[in-house]
């Protein structure tokens, strides 16, 4: 987990454009930080999604300063990149499995980039697989789960390995309404045990199921700051172990 307990993410007069368009993002000035739980919320086209993109690293913003973990990953040689990515758990929207692997390979790839061995990923992999309800699944390639079974095992990739901060594209988009709510005690967990959570949602009934997180609403590319999220430190900052 990170060290540093005075930010995890900064961005600084942060814009976006894509090509010569106008900017899908302006003026973005803030600071996440360790341990805390975000919903980033807004109407469709707000640009969630392409600001998650800055927050995963897939993204280079058009102007303003972009802090990780303590470093400007603006000028960092693209070489370290892979290096900050590998401290990051990603849900995409379109989930972006790889199709020839099972899902328990799937959900291991992190542990196995990582360099864990094979006897010791075993176990914790089939664990995540079983909380996420997908045991009798594990066999399974991509093309012959359903929606909602590629979310989780999607989900179940991006935090088998406790990532410093874990960034989730509308997470519960394909699950019913009781899976929702257990992939966000899911994330509440992972929370606890001191991974910043960043969750893009438009379901506002998801906001009151965690009662301790913090808003961020995009509109027409700019944010507002609801519950202070922003503006100040949580109060509650959790201890990672």
């Amino acid at each position: 987990m990170t060290t540093n307990q005075e930010e995890i993410v900064h961005f600084d007069n942060v814009g976006l454009r894509y090509g010569t368009g106008r900017e899908v993002l302006s003026d973005l000035s803030f600071t996440l930080y360790p341990g805390s739980f975000y919903f980033l919320t807004g109407a469709s086209g707000a640009g969630k999604t392409s600001l998650l993109k800055l927050l995963y690293l897939a993204q280079r913003p058009s102007r303003g300063m972009i802090r990780m973990f303590g470093t400007d990953v603006i000028t960092v040689p693209r070489g370290r990149l892979p290096g900050f990515r590998r401290r990051l758990g990603v849900v995409f929207q379109d989930f972006r499995l790889v199709p020839h692997l099972s899902a328990f390979d799937n959900v291991a790839l992190p542990l196995r980039v990582a360099g864990v061995a094979e006897e010791e990923l075993r176990g914790p992999v089939a664990d995540m697989l079983d909380w996420v309800g997908l045991t009798d699944r594990s066999d399974a390639r991509p093309a012959t789960l359903s929606g909602g079974e590629q979310q989780r095992v999607a989900i179940a990739r991006a935090v088998i390995g406790r990532p410093d901060m874990l960034v989730a594209d509308e997470p519960t988009g394909n699950v019913d309404p009781d899976m929702a709510i257990k992939l966000l005690r899911l994330f509440e967990a992972l929370n606890r045990l001191g991974t910043t959570v960043v969750v893009a949602t438009h379901d506002l009934h998801l906001l009151k199921k965690v009662p301790e997180s913090l808003i961020m609403r995009l509109d027409k590319g700019r944010l507002s700051d609801p519950t202070g999220a922003l503006r100040y430190p949580p109060r509650r900052v959790a201890a990672a172990q």
